[in-house]
C-alpha cells in the first residue's frame, strides 16, 4: 500500500512539472543572525580567497625554513675517445666523470628571504581574520536592515488600521450631515497615502530580503525570512578603550607585517647585489685502459657583477616599501578619528533614541488617545485628527530610524574597534 501511494505521489509531482504547475515549497524556519554568519563564512568568496592566501602564504614559508635556498646540482658526463692507429692498433679510451655543485649565498640573503616569508604569513593570517570580521559586519548590516523594513511595516500597518478607522468616522459623519465632503476627503486621501507607503515597504523588503539571500547564497527559489532584536542590550565601552583595541586592529597588525615583510625584501635584493659563490667536488677517470687517471676536482666560480647590479628589482622593492607604509600611516591616522566620530554618533543616536522614548512617544501617544475622544465629542473635526495621526506615526518613524542607526553605528564600530566591543556585546 504504501509504495503505491509513494508511486502515485510520484506521479502526481510529474504532471504537475510537465504542467508547469508549481509545487508549493514548505518555508524554512526564519533565520537567527548566528545562523546567518554561519551561512556566510561558509559561501564568502572573499572569505575563501583570504585563506587561501593563507595556505599560499604557508606554502612559501615552507619553502624558506631549509637549510639552503639553492637546491645542489649533479652532473655526470660519459666520453668516448678513439685514439689514432698505431702499432698496437686502434685504441678506445672510455672515460667518465660526476660531480655536484652547491650555490652559496653570502650576503644573508637567506635570512632575509625566511623574515619575509614569515611576515607575509602573519599578514595573510591577519587579512583573514579582518575579512572574517567584514564578512559579518556585512552580513549583520543587510540581517539589521530587514529587520528594520519588517518593524517599519508593523508600524505602517498599525497606523494605516488607525487611519481607516478615523476615515470610517468621517465618512459616517459626512453622510449624517455633520462634515462637509472636503473632511472626507482628506481622511479618503490620508488612507490611499498609507497604502502606498506600505505597499514600497513591501517591495524594499522584498529587495532587502533578496540583497541579504545573495549574500548567503540562499536558494534562488526562496527567500530569508529572518528574526532578531533591532535593538542591541549591550554598553559600548569607554572610547579610551576604544582607540586601544583599535590600535591593535588585525587590519593594522597586518599592513604592519607587510611593511616589515616589504623591509626585508628590500634588504634581501640588496645583497643580492653581491654575487653567490658556487662551490664544485667532482671525480672521474681519464685514460687508456693501462694507464688510468683517477682525478678529483674542487672548483669555485664567482660572477662579476659588471653589467648587472640588480638596480630593477631594487627599485621595485623600495616602491613597495614606500606602498606600504603609507598604507600603514594611513590607516593609523584615519583609525582614530574614526573611532572617535562613531563613538560620539552612538551617543548621540542612544540619547535621541531615549529622548523620543520617553518624553516625544509617550506624549504623542497621548494626543491621539485625547483626540480621538475629542472627535466623537464633536470638539474637533477630521483635519486635525489626520494632523494628530500623522505626528504619531512621524514619532514611531523617528524611534525606529534612530534605532535602525544606532545599531548600524554599533556594528561599525565592532568593526573598526575589533575585540573591545565584541566583548561589550557578550
Amino acid at each position: 500500500m504504501k509504495r503505491l501511494l509513494g508511486f502515485a505521489c510520484l506521479l502526481w509531482i510529474s504532471a504537475a512539472q510537465a504542467q508547469g504547475t508549481e509545487i508549493p515549497v514548505t518555508p524554512a524556519k526564519p533565520l537567527t543572525l548566528q545562523e546567518a554568519w554561519r551561512l556566510a563564512e561558509q559561501g564568502s568568496i572573499s572569505l575563501k580567497t583570504a585563506r587561501a592566501a593563507v595556505i599560499a602564504a604557508e606554502g612559501h614559508a615552507e619553502d624558506t625554513r631549509g637549510l639552503l635556498w639553492n637546491n645542489p646540482e649533479l652532473n655526470a658526463e660519459g666520453l668516448r675517445r678513439k685514439l689514432p692507429p698505431s702499432d698496437l692498433g686502434a685504441t678506445t679510451n672510455r672515460e667518465w666523470g660526476a660531480g655536484i655543485t652547491q650555490a652559496l649565498e653570502i650576503a644573508g640573503q637567506h635570512g632575509h628571504r625566511r623574515e619575509a616569508a614569515r611576515q607575509e604569513l602573519i599578514a595573510a593570517q591577519l587579512l583573514a581574520q579582518e575579512s572574517e570580521r567584514e564578512v559579518r559586519a556585512d552580513v549583520e548590516k543587510r540581517f539589521v536592515q530587514v529587520l528594520a523594513l519588517q518593524a517599519r511595516i508593523g508600524i505602517e500597518r498599525d497606523s494605516l488600521a488607525l487611519i481607516e478607522r478615523t476615515s470610517s468616522f468621517a465618512g459616517k459623519r459626512v453622510a449624517a450631515g455633520e462634515d462637509s465632503r472636503l473632511d472626507g476627503n482628506v481622511a479618503l486621501i490620508e488612507a490611499g497615502r498609507a497604502r502606498n507607503q506600505l505597499g514600497a515597504l513591501m517591495d524594499q523588503l522584498l529587495q532587502a530580503r533578496a540583497e541579504l539571500g545573495e549574500i548567503l547564497q540562499w536558494p534562488s527559489a526562496t527567500l530569508p525570512d529572518v528574526v532578531g532584536d533591532l535593538e542591541s542590550r549591550a554598553t559600548v565601552p569607554a572610547l579610551e578603550r576604544l582607540l586601544e583595541t583599535a590600535a591593535d586592529r588585525s587590519q593594522l597588525k597586518a599592513l604592519q607585517a607587510k611593511e616589515v615583510a616589504a623591509r626585508s625584501k628590500l634588504d634581501l635584493e640588496l645583497a643580492a647585489r653581491i654575487p653567490d659563490i658556487t662551490v664544485g667536488l667532482g671525480v672521474g677517470r681519464e685514460g687508456p685502459q693501462d694507464f688510468r687517471e683517477n682525478i678529483a676536482l674542487l672548483s669555485v666560480s664567482v660572477p662579476l657583477p659588471l653589467f648587472k647590479r640588480n638596480s630593477g628589482n631594487v627599485a621595485q622593492a623600495q616602491a613597495d616599501l614606500a606602498r606600504a607604509q603609507a598604507e600603514r600611516q594611513a590607516l593609523e591616522r584615519g583609525q582614530g578619528a574614526n573611532v572617535r566620530a562613531l563613538w560620539h554618533r552612538y551617543q548621540s543616536l542612544r540619547n535621541r533614541v531615549q529622548t523620543l522614548r520617553d518624553a516625544v512617544l509617550p506624549a504623542l501617544e497621548e494626543n491621539q488617545r485625547l483626540s480621538q475622544q475629542s472627535l466623537r465629542e464633536g470638539e474637533i473635526g477630521v483635519p486635525q485628527q489626520v494632523l494628530v495621526n500623522r505626528q504619531l506615526l512621524d514619532g514611531r518613524r523617528d524611534l525606529l530610524e534612530a534605532i535602525t542607526e544606532l545599531r548600524l553605528t554599533r556594528i561599525a564600530l565592532d568593526q573598526i574597534a575589533g575585540n573591545a566591543a565584541e566583548t561589550g556585546t557578550r
